[in-house]
């Protein structure tokens, strides 16, 4: 970064200028604007500077920030700008030489601190613009996590959805204002959540407790958890499929023939980098998968209603693709003149075409076919047998 760059982010607290060191004190006093939201602008005694608030929603004040190129800006975020803060989002349409950054703790700092939490063992999420349900698969009994939270009405539509869940035990920790004068630190349980006039900025630490049914962490998450109308990749078959997708952190799936989308809600949890597209020509299922993924914390899927190989056209390149239905010689040759290099393909059959197919396309393109055959102990009489379900035939290739 540059020695004399013209914007300087500066971290502030609940404490105002009494918090800040000496770095950030004299950026405000060089200062010919300064620009942080409303709150933020109260902190501050007056300064020399010109005082502009930043607008809502926050994507509006970027190009009014950057209208100001060239004088010395200082703008105004809330502890680590870095840290669940505003500083990556501002950092994408900035050089590297325009700007520096003067943090300050952190309010999860502040609150892993207040509760006495090892900050590296604890779950941390920016849930004040995200979805509740992000934490899905963070929900098991004895989890640990900090979420900072969009205001007081927020704590507790979070507690009745923790209860909805089935973890209404769990402990709530409020952190309010930390750090400064009106800082105060409230405890109930989810289902019993009563508080009221609660301080922003609010962050909440929860001890997950209660029946509501775990997500486990292995690949091959129980069929329960995703609503199907039978249209879904069998939890084994899950499994194994994703061990041969191998996905990795900022990787693309596409998902053609998406059933219930449970291959790509999977994708989705290996990583919070990862990234999913389903393409399902059922809109019904469509409708379906969107629910899932809504009700399973994966808001990064891209669902796109239509049949393959046409709704592919358009969309960002994978780096892996999973064919669950819709498998035809149309398809794959569609498939293998538009990936690129090196991305992973695996397609699933079950019918005695679809296995010759893929036979005839391994033999062609390489790769490795796998013959999954799975069977499960059922009533028979008195007795027990084994009851074999239809075997799946497997292609796993590399472009």
């Amino acid at each position: 970064m540059s020695d004399t760059p013209w914007l300087t982010i500066v971290g502030l607290g609940e404490d105002g200028p009494d918090g800040l060191p000496p770095a950030s004190r004299k950026a405000l006093e060089r200062a010919e604007i300064v620009m942080g939201a409303a709150r933020h602008l109260s902190l501050l005694p007056e300064v020399a500077a010109k005082a502009v608030e930043w607008p809502v929603p926050f994507a509006d004040g970027i190009p009014l920030l950057l209208s100001h190129r060239g004088r010395r800006v200082v703008m105004l975020s809330s502890g680590d700008p870095f840290w669940h803060g505003a500083g990556g989002a501002l950092a994408r349409h900035l050089d590297p030489s325009e700007w520096r950054c003067l943090p300050a703790p952190s309010a999860l700092s502040l609150a892993a601190a207040a509760l006495g939490w090892p900050l590296e063992q604890v779950v941390t999420m920016a849930l004040h613009a995200a979805p509740f349900a992000r934490m899905r698969p963070h929900l098991h009994p004895g989890t640990r996590a900090l979420v900072t939270l969009r205001d007081g009405d927020a704590a507790r539509e979070l507690a009745h959805w923790l209860t909805s869940e089935g973890f209404g035990a769990t402990t709530l920790h409020l952190c309010e204002a930390l750090g400064g004068p009106r800082e105060r630190l409230r405890h109930t349980a989810a289902e019993d959540f009563a508080v009221s006039d609660i301080h922003h900025p609010v962050i909440a630490g929860l001890e997950v407790a209660g029946g509501g049914t775990p997500v486990p962490l292995a690949s091959g998450r129980p069929d329960a958890l995703f609503e199907h109308d039978g249209q879904i990749t069998k939890r084994p078959v899950r499994a194994l499929t994703l061990s041969a997708l191998a996905p990795l952190p900022g990787e693309h799936l596409w998902d053609i023939g998406g059933g219930s989308g449970s291959v790509a809600i999977e994708w989705l949890w290996s990583h919070p980098t990862t990234a999913a597209t389903v393409i399902e020509k059922d809109p019904a299922r469509a409708e379906r998968i969107r629910t899932n993924a809504a009700r399973l914390g994966a808001d990064r899927l891209h669902l796109v209603t239509g049949a393959a190989p046409a709704a592919l056209a358009g969309l960002d390149r994978p780096d892996a693709v999973f064919i669950g239905g819709g498998l035809s010689n149309a398809l794959l040759e569609a498939l293998w003149a538009q990936i690129p290099e090196g991305t992973r393909l695996v397609a699933n059959a079950v019918t005695l075409e679809g296995e010759a197919l893929l036979s005839r396309w391994q033999t062609i393109a390489g790769g490795d076919l796998l013959r999954i055959a799975l069977s499960q102990a059922k009533p028979l009489g008195t007795k027990r047998g084994w009851g074999a379900a239809y075997p799946i035939v497997q292609w796993d290739v590399t472009r």
